[in-house]
């Protein structure tokens, strides 16, 4: 069969430029999403009296039909019938004959992409969320399990100021809550329907956007039918989610790496999410956690890669955006993939309580709450910050901890020490005089906990009914 826009032309399409400009290769995967437009297109044209209701029944069994081999696999895909649409008509004209050719009637390629890319995202973004729902369930549950857990907090890599281990995981809680309600909020300017908006500038049937856009169960419609067409926007946005989602992964994977570690060995990672060496029969690699943080770069590039291609473009479309669809499809890819992997490897992470705790008891960190205890007793905080970085170079000097401390070695930086000191250096002690709102006594992390809970029963329900939407 020839082009179904070869009218025009005297010559065929050179082979080379078939190849090069097809984009099946990659867009087949809106299959599905095509179908689904066209049948609410379809109903439209038939409600709207502009193509006869028989023909509008033969097309709907059709495109079900055709719907049918996408769904078993059997669908062929040709390169010479350039893209999803084409392939898909194609098939249809040969299932039905002629009538197949009315259902683009009113519609362009420009505004169809348009359509698939907004429904196919959609339902990604749903599934997504639903992702980063059961990773939260999986960080919560770890908490939950050490909320009494103490283990030493970081600045600069650098031991801090000692923490629970449940608060340092209840902080990727609330990145991954940021991710949800982002992924939330794009799900509103994914929701628009731009279908109707033809080439460019609408069409002269006299369609209905809004029948089109209830069938299909979008909560609006472009109000402009040269920005439907344009706007990339809210892929841009997801991409932009997806990096950020992923800039998160990567911060817990090298939490992970480094703690699974020999040198920390806070926790030890599940055999079926880790590899060996070919020629080192001890290691045991966190290869999950390292393939992750390195598959970050990949999402940061997809964002810049589309930035960069719609830079500059005037209106409308343009075969430029062609190229927004293959690092659009590579970022789902890659998020999901890693999701799916997280959850599990995080739920089945064995926590070295015994480790954490050791290390708690030799360091320094509990060095700020003797500043506190003098500022307690009178003393200027400045003062008192100097009078501890001699205990502690004093503690270096001669291989002792403050708790190794007499209280006569105490007394020769201050006269202000007493025997309580002892129970303010207690780690215990140092992370529960932290109980304020956000802080990592018990009682907080307890408390966050709880609300966390709430806020997974909140994205429940949200997903409960945009499962539902995305079926119907």
């Amino acid at each position: 069969m020839s082009k179904l826009w070869g009218g025009r032309f005297t010559k065929q399409t050179n082979r080379l430029v078939e190849e090069y400009t097809a984009s099946i290769g990659f867009d087949k995967a809106l299959a599905e999403e095509d179908v689904q437009g066209s049948l609410a297109h379809v109903t439209m044209l038939g409600k709207c009296g502009i193509v006869p209701a028989e023909d509008v029944e033969k097309i709907k069994e059709g495109l079900n039909a055709v719907l049918g081999k996408i769904r078993r696999g059997e669908l062929e895909y040709s390169v010479s019938d350039e893209d999803i649409h084409m392939n898909i008509e194609k098939n249809l004209i040969e299932k039905i004959g002629p009538v197949g050719g009315k259902l683009h009637t009113g519609r362009s390629r420009n505004d169809q992409v348009a359509t698939d890319m907004h429904l196919y995202l959609r339902a990604r973004v749903v599934e997504i969320t639903g992702l980063l729902h059961g990773l939260q369930e999986a960080l919560i549950g770890q908490a939950q399990a050490n909320t009494e857990t103490i283990i030493p907090g970081y600045t600069h890599l650098q031991r801090a100021q000692p923490i629970l281990f449940a608060h340092h995981l209840m902080a990727y809680v609330s990145m991954f809550q940021r991710d949800i309600e982002r992924l939330q909020d794009s799900y509103k300017r994914i929701n628009v329907l731009p279908l109707g908006a033809g080439a460019l500038a609408g069409t002269t049937f006299p369609i209905d956007r809004h029948f089109v856009a209830e069938q299909l169960g979008f909560d609006s419609v472009y109000e402009n039918s040269l920005d439907a067409v344009s706007d990339r926007d809210f892929i841009l946005e997801f991409l932009s989610g997806a990096s950020i989602i992923m800039m998160h992964l990567s911060r817990l994977c090298e939490e992970l790496v480094l703690w699974s570690s020999t040198e920390f060995r806070f926790v030890e990672l599940d055999d079926a999410f880790c590899t060996g060496s070919s020629i080192m029969p001890q290691k045991k690699n966190p290869d999950v956690a390292e393939l992750v943080r390195g598959k970050t770069g990949r999402v940061y590039g997809n964002l810049f890669g589309l930035l960069t291609v719609l830079k500059s473009l005037p209106l409308a479309y343009n075969k430029d955006m062609q190229e927004d669809k293959e690092g659009m499809f590579d970022t789902v890819a890659t998020l999901q993939g890693a999701l799916q992997l997280f959850a599990p490897m995080i739920a089945t992470m064995k926590v070295n309580t015994g480790r954490m705790r050791e290390a708690v008891n030799q360091d320094f960190s509990n060095a700020t709450d003797i500043a506190d205890f003098l500022v307690g007793k009178g003393l200027p905080f400045r003062q008192a910050h100097e009078v501890i970085g001699k205990t502690v170079l004093y503690c270096i000097q001669n291989g002792k901890y403050l708790l190794d401390l007499t209280l006569e070695e105490f007394k020769q930086f201050s006269p202000l020490f007493d025997d309580t000191i002892y129970g303010v250096l207690q780690p215990e002690t140092v992370v529960n005089a932290r109980n304020v709102y956000g802080g990592t006594a018990t009682p907080q992390v307890v408390a966050a906990i709880s609300r966390a809970e709430s806020k997974l029963a909140e994205t429940q329900v949200w997903l409960q009914a945009h499962e539902t939407k995305n079926e119907n």
